[in-house]
């Protein structure tokens, strides 16, 4: 595999042209398959909820109310208007690989862009190992005893990860069935939720108690923690951004797509973290089963049994689709930086028959099959899952300080007319991108905490920070290796 070559800033190769997408510039004659407004809206949804997340913040007490709205006018609001108007400015595929690279240069294009990458290596596993827990509901007598047992966390999320990685390897084209599937199927759950929710306050009264009291958040640093949780549940506006060039009319699709999906979301974790508490107080739900804890207590009360495994799978379909969704997207970033050249060439090749970028495919399912082995290192499997989602955490919200920078710094540069600007111009653009690089700041510094319950807190902050510092680091050396071994070759040869 030959080097990697980074280029002169002043002979880098150009960006790819709007309107022309990465697989038509390597086959001109290959029909092009975009997503169309609804495979938009779904994908957003599919990425942008979690049904996980309504476990973690019904755990967490009636107080992660208020936390939803704040991560919905802190974060998400920030987010999608500044996605908005950068996917106007620069809408080609890369998404913010793009944008770091316009406003900072190329070693923050590709920084951003592998730690956007990196990210989903402890992702994948994380969304599987809920996934996991939740379908030891299908047969809940014949498999719970499996919900300790690490082997079964490993093989579930390696073969769903495969699975996964199948499908979006065969094209987009077929992958947007899984992407669809999942949030079609993200749903039923929760509606199933909020019916046993009613129903349970209807017959029983409420298991938790709502006043001004509950609902206020603490301020105390162990009780703080779980924030950057939620607030990372928002993220996911941009990630569609990144197949900029798969989208039918990206420009106008986009901005609709993200303000019905983000209401979707905001009304989607709050009505189902309400729902859940209906049900079960706080101290009876845990972050991988709390939701179908709540499902099944309640359907155990007003006998309706049946609901349970049905429940159970679409949840795990679900959150399995998720996975792919971030899968497929994600995968052009390891693509378009090989394009440019940061990467071996290999990764900016097609597969030959199906045209799709393989080679950060099969990188993803390799990396990410290491991970979920990496993070039942030496903890239980819910230590293993709470390090794992602050790794995803701190790698994910590393692309979010470019992003919200270069919102910040690109309102210098002219805009055409088909720029979406953000209402109030320049100044209000610039507040948003504050509000937005300050809660990233934020998050992760919350992160590396290890919550009050995790037996080994040394060794959590070890994994937490080690693992996330190596990802990083790992960007930084590829990038600069080239530059690195030709230094050293001269020294060489002047010696």
């Amino acid at each position: 595999m030959p080097d990697p070559v980074i280029p002169d800033p002043s002979k880098s190769a150009p960006l790819l042209s709007p309107g022309v997408s990465i697989a038509e510039a390597e086959d001109p004659n290959r029909p092009r398959k975009a997503l169309g407004f609804r495979d938009l809206l779904l994908f957003y949804v599919v990425t942008g909820i979690s049904l996980r997340w309504i476990a973690t913040a019904a755990a967490a007490g009636p107080s992660s109310i208020v936390i939803w709205v704040g991560a919905w006018l802190c974060f998400y609001t920030p987010l999608a208007l500044s996605v908005v108007e950068l996917s106007s400015r620069y809408p080609g595929e890369g998404g913010m690989y793009l944008w770091s690279k316009h406003a900072f240069g190329d070693f923050a294009g590709f920084l951003t862009a592998w730690c956007y990458w990196a990210c989903n290596l402890p992702y994948f596993p994380a969304v599987l190992y809920f996934a996991a827990s939740n379908a030891l509901y299908i047969r809940r007598d014949a498999w719970i005893h499996l919900e300790h047992n690490p082997t079964y966390f490993i093989v579930f999320a390696i073969v769903a990860l495969a699975a996964a990685t199948w499908l979006n390897f065969i094209g987009l084209d077929v992958g947007t069935w899984l992407h669809n599937l999942g949030a079609l199927a993200m749903w039923i759950p929760a509606a199933i939720v909020i019916a046993m929710g009613a129903i349970a306050f209807h017959r029983f009264g409420s298991a938790t108690s709502f006043t001004v009291h509950t609902m206020l958040p603490s301020t105390h640093i162990r009780d703080m923690i779980f924030w950057s949780v939620l607030i990372y549940a928002v993220a996911g506006s941009e990630t569609a951004s990144f197949m900029g060039d798969e989208i039918k009319a990206s420009r106008r699709a986009i901005p609709w797509a993200l303000f019905t999906a983000g209401v979707t979301v905001a009304i989607c974790y709050i009505i189902g973290t309400v729902a859940v508490l209906l049900a079960l107080p706080s101290s009876e739900i845990g972050n991988l089963q709390g939701l179908m804890q709540a499902i099944s207590a309640t359907a155990y009360k007003v006998h309706w049994e049946a609901v349970i495994p049905i429940a159970a799978f679409l949840i795990m379909i679900s959150n399995v689709g998720a996975a792919g969704a971030y899968l497929a997207a994600v995968a052009r970033l390891p693509y378009v930086a090989g394009i440019d050249r940061f990467l071996p060439p290999v990764f900016g090749a097609l597969h030959p028959r199906w045209k799709t970028p393989w080679v950060g495919l099969l990188t993803q399912f390799i990396f990410g099959a290491i991970f979920a082995f990496l993070g039942q290192a030496g903890t239980s499997v819910k230590g293993a899952y709470d390090v794992l989602v602050a790794m995803g955490v701190i790698t994910y919200f590393i692309p979010y300080l470019y992003l919200f920078a270069s919102m910040f710094k690109l309102q210098s540069t002219p805009a055409g007319p088909e720029v979406i600007r953000v209402p109030g111009g320049r100044p209000i653009a610039r507040l948003v991108a504050i509000v937005g690089f300050l809660t990233t700041v934020f998050t992760i510094a919350l992160s590396v905490m290890p919550p009050p319950d995790e037996p080994n807190k040394p060794l959590a902050v070890l994994k937490i920070v080690g693992l996330s510092g190596i990802l990083v680091l790992m960007g930084v050396a590829v990038f600069y290796r080239p530059r690195i071994r030709s230094y050293l070759t001269s020294l060489r040869g002047t010696g």
